[in-house]
């Protein structure tokens, strides 16, 4: 009811109902059903009708003050519990690549903040993640955006968009052609059980390259570290915050053809998530927004 004393205070400070939507950014119609509410709620009618202008009747004047008062209230005790330290716990998924390259960055600026908050991190694969957010095993995760519509009561929000490249050993002999490279040197895979093997999967197939497959594995920074072994050629996405691959690495775009993967945050709608937790969320999103992942 909060909602509608706000309303109720607007319009009688405007002195229209359409003023008064335009302030609290409500449709008319919206601003007339709310009062409705609120005149249903206390029995009486609040406005004496007539034409364009909104006027007070005799309850209605009785009634601002105390609206006033109220909404007054609910304010101090909204400010007093924002101002309050932050506790409890967070249960947060991350992908491997997430964890190295965002997380230590984001949890160092958390427990700066609020000390009090426990944080645990889940690892895994964004499928088994987007699962566990689901079932509500986990507040929300950091993962690839599955190739499918998410559940209706889950949100997502976007974090990054991140080129896949191919790596190549810089001890094999210019010039790099891409597609000779894939088809002649052996590959190393990304593991096709999770959400970006299955995008390098659908690229190679759209491309009609066969590749010979050697290694299949789910860690970036390995594959990274097997091309430089000389171990053969990789598709890798351009991690969010990566300012340069391992020596011994090559990274060529795939110009035209340049396919993505697209990282964002899973988790259960925000009325469902605690303080806390809101709180991760919001610096999280902060952090990619800013392009840096360190403190």
């Amino acid at each position: 009811m909060i909602r509608e004393l706000k309303t109720f205070i607007a319009i009688a400070e405007e002195g229209t109902f359409a003023r008064a939507g335009q302030r609290i950014g409500l449709t008319q119609a919206a601003v007339s059903a709310q009062v409705q509410r609120l005149e249903e709620q206390l029995g009486h009618a609040l406005f004496a009708r007539a034409g364009r202008a909104a006027q007070l009747n005799a309850e209605g004047l009785n009634a601002l003050a105390q609206a006033r008062e109220v909404v007054r209230l609910f304010d101090e005790m909204a400010e007093q519990r924002r101002s309050r330290p932050l506790g409890g716990r967070v249960v947060l998924g991350a992908i491997a690549s997430a964890q190295a390259s965002v997380l230590p960055g984001v949890l160092s600026r958390f427990r700066a903040r609020h000390p009090a908050v426990h944080v645990r991190v889940v690892p895994g694969v964004s499928f088994h993640l987007l699962n566990q957010v689901d079932a509500g095993e986990v507040d929300a995760a950091i993962m690839i955006r599955p190739g499918f519509a998410l559940q209706a009561d889950l949100a997502w929000t976007p974090l990054s968009h991140e080129p896949f490249r191919l790596l190549v050993p810089a001890a094999l002999p210019a010039p790099h052609d891409w597609r000779a490279l894939l088809a002649s040197q052996a590959f190393i895979r990304y593991d096709r059980t999770s959400f970006g093997g299955r995008l390098v999967e659908r690229f190679l197939r759209t491309s009609r390259i066969d590749v010979q497959d050697s290694v299949e594995i789910d860690d970036l920074d390995a594959m990274a570290q097997m091309v430089a072994c000389g171990m053969g050629v990789a598709l890798v996405p351009e991690v969010f915050g990566r300012t340069a691959w391992p020596p011994g690495v090559v990274a060529l775009p795939l110009a035209e053809n340049t396919f993505f993967r697209d990282i964002g945050l899973a988790r259960r709608n925000t009325r469902n998530l605690g303080p806390a937790v809101l709180e991760l969320v919001r610096l999280i999103e902060q952090v990619y927004a800013s392009g840096e992942p360190t403190p």
